[in-house]
């Protein structure tokens, strides 16, 4: 069993995040029966398939789940943030936890900061269902229309059997109520938002609602007022960025056999970047740059990432010097032999 696998158990403990604790539990199993430890590994299924026994994640809310609702599935991806932010999220996860009614929050900033899966990450720690509003379900070009689905849908949340045991997400909430004065459909709009402020006032105390949108400043200072509290995901530094493209590229390499860890080169590529882009978008380079990646090339991936990130093939053993990268890094970029460049660069010199 490896360090990082005591770590991540301890994490997932503290954290309540009972299926992200089962996942690895059933990891470390596998490793056991890998390894040769068959009765060892056997213990460790028999313990899991047993707590999957007693708490049947899957009939929780059967039958529950409103018309225009998904229930988002939950993984174990790292949530990366900055100190700000997360000190926030801490401070949401207690108001929840105290049960005073506090329990409309609103998290506003750019695309890629990582409001819908902060929405995942406290669902996690907080051991709760998450249900994500179908906006696309509430939205009719009938009159009127829109607002009555919106009315149908908070009054089928406040019916719902156990409202403790859920957060419900309106991810881009926008798209269904901006400024009504500034809209192009004055009247439509109105309606929309009247209706999602009475929902909002009407919300069951024990229901935490949270919703994201892009486009605060043109939100409806009256819908504004109605949420308990805010958070601005806009607050990543570039040091930040960075401490983010680092955690991400480690837990993605992990997931990938033939990948070998080079944290030194990847980020050389990221000082070379003139703009470090916010997590989503960076965690999709990172993804696609591993999924691509040769299997028969433990490196593959880097050169990947330095194409999708500078827009540029990494194949000039001069250029790649004349950025900082030593002969074993340009080996790993370009799959050029290390002799072989270095009498190319004494040629030219």
């Amino acid at each position: 069993m490896k360090k990082n696998d005591v770590v991540n158990l301890i994490r997932y403990h503290m954290d309540r995040n009972e299926a992200g604790f089962i996942q690895q539990s059933r990891q470390i199993a596998e490793e056991f029966l890998a390894c040769g430890d068959i009765e060892l590994g056997r213990y460790v299924t028999a313990l899991i398939a047993n707590a999957n026994a007693v708490h049947p994640q899957s009939q929780r809310f059967a039958n529950t789940v409103p018309d225009a609702v998904r229930v988002a599935t939950l993984d174990d991806d790292p949530l990366p943030l900055p100190d700000a932010i997360r000190d926030d999220l801490r401070g949401i996860i207690n108001a929840v936890g105290n049960a005073l009614g506090v329990n409309r929050f609103l998290f506003q900033g750019a695309p890629g900061t990582g409001k819908t899966e902060s929405a995942k990450q406290m669902a996690r720690i907080l051991s709760r269902e998450l249900y994500v509003v179908e906006t696309s379900m509430l939205v009719d070009s009938r009159l009127g229309q829109t607002a009555k689905n919106i009315d149908t849908l908070f009054q089928q949340i406040n019916e719902l059997a156990h409202p403790d045991k859920v957060i419900v997400l309106f991810d881009e909430i926008d798209t269904l109520a901006l400024d009504r004065v500034n809209s192009h459909d004055v009247r439509e709009m109105g309606r929309a938002t009247s209706a999602m402020l009475r929902g909002l006032d009407e919300l069951h105390r024990d229901v935490t609602m949270i919703a994201t949108t892009n486009l605060y400043d043109a939100f409806d200072p009256a819908l504004r007022r109605r949420f308990d509290a805010a958070v601005n995901f806009n607050r990543y530094t570039q040091d930040d960025l960075k401490a983010v493209a680092e955690t991400l590229m480690q837990h993605y390499v992990g997931k990938l056999p033939h990948a070998v860890p080079n944290k030194r080169l990847f980020s050389k590529i990221l000082s070379l970047m003139p703009q470090l882009p916010y997590p989503g978008d960076m965690k999709n380079l990172i993804r696609t740059s591993l999924a691509f990646s040769a299997p028969g090339s433990g490196t593959d991936y880097l050169r990947r990432f330095y194409t999708s990130a500078l827009g540029k093939e990494p194949n000039d053993p001069a250029m790649l010097r004349a950025e900082g990268f030593t002969l074993k890094e340009i080996e790993a970029l370009s799959g050029v032999a290390k002799s072989t460049t270095a009498r190319r660069l004494a040629a030219e010199e």
